[in-house]
């Protein structure tokens, strides 16, 4: 059966995965871009148009950014990362902070309590808004999947709901040497998420440490 996975997910070393106060122009609330600035100079990030696209490092955070898309088939996501309305769409003209062409060119499940049509992008990427409840939503996704791996792409609270539901096969947390203080967290009622993985931890020069989880194949 395909894997799910969570890749390039960053928090901060009191545990947040994104600042208070998202908006239109801040997707990540106060935290800014600090969370993510740690991936923006790999070449991964680069190709994607970022650096006006030339050149890129090699180095080990690019070993971890570099492994996002392989093998993925689709991506779920929590409404929060989509967008930053709230409650019923006061319009279906939002159609995300990446432009025309997402970097996703897989179909994408996007969580909400308000479904709406399917959106069609360039390149590939479909939105399609559901409301289920996590493995209704991954049965969702590994039919569009073809096969391959489904992607949890965040938000905070949508990774910790497949956490919770123990449907998380593999794992690579980002921890950047920055304190938000507020927040929301993603550690919350995991107590013992570490019985159901082995861990591994890999320091970066840019002083961000990557650990990644894997589940036991015994479960404990």
């Amino acid at each position: 059966m395909s894997l799910v996975r969570v890749h390039n997910f960053s928090v901060s070393l009191d545990g947040f995965g994104t600042g208070e106060g998202q908006d239109l122009e801040t997707p990540f609330g106060h935290a800014g871009q600090r969370l993510v600035q740690w991936a923006f100079p790999t070449r991964t990030f680069t190709q994607m148009g970022l650096n006006g696209g030339v050149g890129g490092t090699n180095g080990v955070d690019e070993t971890f950014a570099s492994r996002w898309a392989a093998g993925i088939g689709v991506e779920i996501m929590g409404r929060n990362k989509f967008g930053p309305q709230r409650g019923p769409w006061a319009d279906e003209e939002w159609q995300g902070w990446w432009g025309e062409n997402p970097p996703f060119h897989t179909p994408v499940i996007v969580l909400t309590h308000h479904p709406r049509p399917a959106l069609t992008m360039e390149g590939g990427t479909t939105f399609h808004f559901v409301d289920a409840k996590p493995a209704e939503a991954l049965e969702q996704a590994r039919a569009l999947a073809g096969g391959l791996d489904v992607r949890i792409g965040g938000g905070v609270a949508t990774v910790r709901e497949f956490l919770e539901a123990d449907l998380i096969d593999q794992m690579h947390i980002a921890v950047v040497p920055i304190l938000l203080g507020r927040g929301e967290r993603l550690w919350d009622n995991l107590e013992g998420l570490e019985k159901r993985f082995d861990i591994e931890a890999a320091p970066s020069p840019s002083g961000v440490v990557h650990l990644t989880f894997a589940r036991r194949q015994n479960g404990s």
